[in-house]
């Protein structure tokens, strides 16, 4: 009898990889489980009247963990504003005057799942005063410090207003980051960064929503992280104008050694690099003249920073806000 033929080596590893196929053919293809887990919701929620006719709402950032990509606010269930993750407040407006409402906001992540709704807030915006058109008058002090590395603690004195005050709000760098009610003449900021100086101001506004001129402005460093040394942010930093000039005067860093270039920034855009050069270098207060040849009354906002040790450059000393000469 014939014997049959045996395969060659080839041939055999041919017929284990057709094998291997079938059976990864055959098995099942592993998925990935869909996100349905909700982000939890927001906590800290708090709503102001503005005016007569507007409020504003606010509520405290989710852990970046969880991954929200929108907040969605609601009017007693009914949707009526959505904002992007890295906003946590907004002003509704088209209110009615002497009305109460009620708010809740939810969080949504990139999956679309939805949580559950934020503890409601309660508000009641005040009565229309007919042809207001005066502001209040500026709080007339503020006052704050650090509250560890990431918050700080504001005060300032009340305002005036011939129909009075609705609510105080606290601005940064141009821009308004928090608002209180007109009872409250103190406030704690959250969401600060490490080893970085603010500069805050307070407003005060009325029913009408005239706003008042700003406060005095309040300098304040926030402390650095765990295991980080001395701030290296610029110290003290002054702006004044004279004809055709700015002089610009600050305390250098203690970064261990003599700081010999510094960068400044103007209206928020890199402008030029200051270089003391060899012999120079200021060791007490520093001093630079800046050119100006913009119109009289051209307003600029003005900071800068020190270059490290070790090449990067330093956290911004606080902005300073002058009226060219």
């Amino acid at each position: 009898m014939r014997r049959p033929a045996t395969p060659t080596a080839a041939a055999a590893r041919r017929l284990a990889a057709a094998a291997l196929a079938a059976v990864a053919l055959a098995a099942p293809t592993a998925c990935a489980a869909p996100d349905t887990r909700p982000p939890e919701p927001p906590a800290g929620l708090t709503a102001q009247a503005g005016s007569a006719t507007s409020a504003h709402v606010m509520w405290q950032s989710a852990d970046p963990r969880q991954g929200v990509k929108e907040y969605r606010i609601f009017q007693q269930g009914v949707l009526v504003r959505a904002v992007p993750a890295e906003k946590t407040m907004v002003d509704l407006t088209g209110l009615a005057p002497l009305t109460a409402y009620s708010f809740t906001v939810r969080a949504a992540d990139a999956a679309g799942n939805l949580s559950a709704p934020s503890a409601a807030a309660a508000v009641t915006t005040p009565a229309v005063k007919a042809e207001d058109h005066r502001p209040p008058t500026a709080p007339a002090s503020a006052a704050g410090h650090p509250d560890g590395a990431r918050a700080a603690a504001l005060t300032w004195a009340p305002a005036g207003d011939d129909t009075g005050v609705t609510a105080y709000d606290v601005y940064q760098g141009g821009v308004r980051i928090h608002t209180v009610g007109a009872a409250e003449t103190s406030t704690r900021l959250t969401g600060l960064q490490p080893d970085t100086v603010y500069t805050f101001t307070v407003r005060a506004r009325d029913g009408a929503d005239n706003s008042s001129p700003d406060s005095p402005p309040v300098d304040v460093t926030t402390a650095t992280a765990t295991g980080k040394g001395p701030s290296t942010a610029p110290a003290d930093f002054t702006a004044t104008a004279s004809p055709g000039a700015v002089v610009l005067s600050w305390t250098p860093p203690d970064t261990g050694r003599p700081t010999a270039e510094y960068q400044l920034y103007v209206d928020e855009r890199p402008t030029t690099v200051i270089q003391f050069g060899a012999g120079a270098v200021p060791v007490g207060r520093a001093e630079y003249r800046l050119a100006a040849t913009e119109p009289a009354g051209t307003v600029w906002a003005v900071k800068l920073r020190a270059r490290l040790p070790d090449g990067n450059w330093g956290s911004f000393s606080a902005e300073r806000r002058v009226p060219l000469g």
